[in-house]
């Protein structure tokens, strides 16, 4: 029993720090997460990785009843790239137009709407081609090899520990984010939302050279 015990520990734990260790790479989710998270507080940055946990948690569920390898048709592949052009572009002109925002460094301007718009940016970044395509590519390889050796509930270990490293992960973040911004003024809060805006834009120029490429692909 203290065998199956530890296994079980030990299988949560091993998962637990691959989903920590493959959050750290920055990418178009880390910029709008701290973009939020500086300009107004823990939780909007810390909603917008819940967004994205919500995109993983149907990532997993993809993955677990088979169905990864439709997300890698051309066509559908095409698709989503369009998706990640629009979404991204969205994102970036919106944080832009943003950085004339005054700092909520009191968290007066956190509502519930606001906190719901988060969330709903944390899902659009979270369904970017690239980020799917890393999903697969990686997370996928992993609990691919989990479903073929594990039993079921060993598989809701495994799936339970990816996200809660991405989980700590992004409260780490935000609560680093959230000390941080104790110490800014507006400019430089101004010009971090404008630089992520355009970082995000030049993510959305590389997804449209990618859909150009597949749509000439296919003709």
């Amino acid at each position: 029993m203290n065998g199956v015990l530890l296994n079980m520990i030990s299988l949560f734990i091993s998962y637990m720090i691959l989903g920590i260790t493959l959050s750290l790479p920055a990418g178009t989710m880390t910029i709008e997460m701290s973009k939020q998270g500086l300009k107004n507080g823990f939780f909007h940055g810390w909603f917008v990785g819940i967004g994205g946990m919500t995109v993983d948690l149907i990532m997993i569920l993809i993955i677990y009843f088979g169905f990864s390898e439709f997300l890698m048709l051309p066509t559908v592949e095409t698709i989503m790239w369009l998706i990640g052009f629009l979404f991204l572009m969205y994102i970036g002109i919106e944080s832009i137009k943003e950085a004339k925002q005054p700092l909520d460094v009191a968290g007066s301007n956190v509502g519930k709407k606001s906190l719901i718009k988060s969330y709903g940016r944390g899902i659009m970044m979270a369904v970017t081609p690239s980020n799917i395509v890393f999903w697969i590519g990686v997370f996928g390889t992993a609990l691919t090899t989990a479903i073929n050796n594990v039993s079921g509930y060993q598989f809701l270990l495994v799936a339970s520990g990816i996200l809660f490293g991405i989980l700590i992960h992004d409260v780490i973040l935000m609560g680093i984010i959230s000390y941080t911004r104790k110490f800014v003024n507006h400019t430089f809060t101004k010009w971090t939302s404008m630089i992520a805006g355009f970082l995000l834009i030049g993510f959305n120029l590389y997804f449209a050279f990618l859909f150009i490429g597949e749509v000439k692909h296919m003709l």
